[in-house]
């Protein structure tokens, strides 16, 4: 894996020597991303397509910030002993927290732009399942998110990961029994589920699904609430392979709980927007 592209010149000021990580480029590349395609699609809607900019910086700051606060929560006894290693450490962007607070930030945004909620909220919908997809290919190269041991013919070793699939790190973070077979096998680095490109590859498939669907003839707000539902899903099945210790009911982890209240809310919001609208968009040549 490439967790480290390149350092900075050490004649920099401040900077110099500082690492340009795989996991930050591709979280830059996602919000970019996430930022053309909202940017089209306000086009095509009538409104004014610079305005998807602002959007993006209010799901940064917003994200950025939630992702942290979660990762604190879920990691609070580590706060007593170690408050600023936690809290400035590199890594630590859990989607779910990031997702809450900068969707509160983008609604903020949109009401403060006058721009029409439900169908902004559909105007964004693909940007999001792509820029997911985006970001997960950050967790890849730098080894992060990976599943559960296997010998399956999937299996990817990550030496270098953070944690490495090692057995210690396995037994120590995740509290998992490796088997010893696969310790026979391939040593203290073991293969392990990859995840990260379970999700890349099922986000793209939902973005493609949206995208087609954009043009849909039912109320707004409806492409929204099908991603949320498929979102929603997509995380809850690939949680079974995930290398988690924070499984609270039974083998629900705490993402697949949230999981399930996304699902339950986009089913929701699909079947009230499900009736076809009046207002059918006009599309320009």
């Amino acid at each position: 894996m490439y967790p480290t592209l390149f350092k900075l010149p050490q004649w920099l000021p401040i900077l110099g020597g500082q690492p340009i990580t795989s996991f930050g480029v591709m979280m830059l590349l996602a919000f970019v991303t996430a930022g053309y395609v909202t940017r089209a699609e306000l086009g095509r809607v009538g409104e004014d397509p610079e305005k998807a900019w602002d959007l993006v910086f209010m799901a940064v700051v917003g994200g950025i910030i939630g992702a942290k606060v979660y990762y604190i929560l879920l990691n609070y006894p580590r706060l007593m002993t170690d408050p600023a290693g936690l809290i400035f450490a590199r890594g630590g962007l859990v989607w779910y927290g990031g997702f809450l607070l900068a969707t509160a930030a983008v609604i903020w945004e949109i009401r403060r732009r006058k721009l029409p909620l439900a169908q902004t909220a559909d105007v964004v919908a693909p940007a999001l399942a792509i820029a997911y997809a985006v970001g997960r290919v950050g967790c890849f190269l730098v080894g992060d998110d990976w599943g559960r041991p296997t010998d399956s013919w999937l299996g990817i070793r990550f030496p270098h990961g953070t944690p490495p699939t090692s057995v210690e790190a396995i037994q120590r973070d995740f509290h998992l029994t490796v088997d010893p077979h696969l310790v026979a096998k391939y040593g203290q680095i073991v293969p392990v589920y990859p995840t990260q490109l379970f999700e890349i590859g099922l986000s793209t498939l939902i973005f493609f699904v949206l995208w087609k669907l954009r043009r849909h003839d039912r109320q707004k707000g409806w492409l929204f609430m099908l991603w949320l539902t498929l979102a929603g899903l997509e995380r809850f099945l690939v949680e079974f392979l995930r290398a988690k210790d924070d499984r609270f009911v039974g083998m629900l982890t705490l993402a697949q709980i949230i999981s399930l209240g996304a699902i339950a809310v986009g089913v929701a919001g699909m079947v009230r927007t499900s009736r076809r609208s009046n207002d059918r968009e006009t599309v320009p040549a």
